[in-house]
């Protein structure tokens, strides 16, 4: 009876050293020469520290930034709202977001300025989604409109290889090109 027993602890530390420790840490090693990039996170800086992920969304407060979609942005706690299409919470928050756009005067509104990602933390936009919301951040920054629709649309992205998904803006890199030409101005 101990002799199987201790051929199996023996199996379980070496399954766990290997797959445990010696594989992450040789695909990281593999990940660090071949993409240092990406394999830290496809961090984002300006003046030289992280300001955020290239990769995750993240909450920009006031008028004068542009947002991501109605997300809670923690990422500690990622995940869709579970709320279904016959949930009467989430119908009344697209109706208030609705109304929120309509004050805006969005005639029809893009469904990803009324609806969350499904991870939560969707770093990008739709173009439609950032024309939207150019003349509130114009407004509050003292821009003129035309310059802040321009920047919109020098960060849109064309989707992936050419043909996957769709056109879309990070908001994260926008809102850093917005910054950069609002202290120019």
């Amino acid at each position: 009876m101990r002799r199987p027993f201790v051929a199996a602890l023996r199996m379980v530390l070496v399954a766990t050293l290997l797959l445990g420790l010696v594989y992450p840490l040789t695909i990281t090693g593999l990940a660090q020469l071949s993409m240092p990039g990406p394999a830290d996170g496809s961090l984002v800086r300006a003046d030289g520290r992280v300001v955020g992920s290239a990769l995750l969304g993240q909450a920009f407060d006031g008028a004068g930034w542009f947002h991501g979609r109605p997300d809670a942005f923690d990422p500690t706690a990622s995940g869709a709202g579970n709320l279904g299409p016959t949930n009467p919470a989430l119908g009344a928050a697209i109706a208030g977001r609705l109304e929120d756009a309509g004050r805006a005067g969005a005639d029809p509104v893009p469904v990803d300025a009324l609806t969350s990602s499904g991870s939560g933390l969707d770093p990008h936009i739709s173009p439609a989604s950032a024309r939207l919301q150019a003349p509130t951040v114009a407004r509050a920054r003292g821009l003129p409109v035309d310059d802040v629709l321009a920047l919109v649309e020098a960060h849109i992205e064309g989707p992936d290889l050419g043909f996957l998904g769709s056109e879309r803006v990070n908001v994260l890199a926008l809102n850093l090109a917005l910054q950069d030409l609002a202290s120019r101005t």
